[in-house]
């Protein structure tokens, strides 16, 4: 069984979404179905249909959690330091074809969010940022062509 990388703050997230679905929203649909169920016909009832998919979506997702919180590997980015780029950094670059300075954290696949600044272990630019240091160039292709970064800042928790 193949472990997926994740830091605390990842899997506590994924733990509270699956707590939510499992004492909240579960119960919730079923209600739903009951309530629908006593309006009577079923074959043209668009709430108890509504509601069986709305179950499917939620036990899907359920099953999901389940398994990636099962084989999540917790790396806890606090453990580390100095200026090699690992799993958990947080990493502040020089565009070098513009004057942007983004600042990305790695993080599992399951927490990447890039509106937030977390890039996917997995993502070109992790991957290409991955076991270099302070000071390093990094070149990373994207569907707008490649871009040379240079590495300004590392830093872990």
């Amino acid at each position: 069984m193949e472990k997926i990388p994740m830091t605390p703050d990842g899997l506590t997230r994924l733990e509270e979404e699956l707590r939510n679905l499992r004492a909240v929203e579960r119960p919730g649909v079923i209600r739903a179905i009951a309530e629908a169920r006593e309006h009577g016909d079923l074959s043209e009832n668009a709430e108890y249909h509504a509601a069986r998919e709305r179950q499917s979506f939620i036990e899907g997702r359920i099953a999901e959690l389940e398994d990636i919180v099962s084989r999540a590997q917790v790396i806890d980015p606090k453990q580390f330091s100095g200026d090699v780029v690992r799993f958990g950094a947080t990493v502040k670059l020089a565009d070098e074809d513009s004057d942007d300075e983004p600042t990305y954290s790695i993080v599992g696949a399951h927490e990447s969010d890039i509106s937030k600044g977390l890039i996917s272990v997995h993502s070109p630019l992790a991957r290409a940022l991955i076991a270099k240091k302070l000071g390093d160039t990094v070149e990373v292709r994207s569907p707008s062509g490649t871009r040379s970064y240079e590495i300004v800042d590392v830093k872990y928790g």
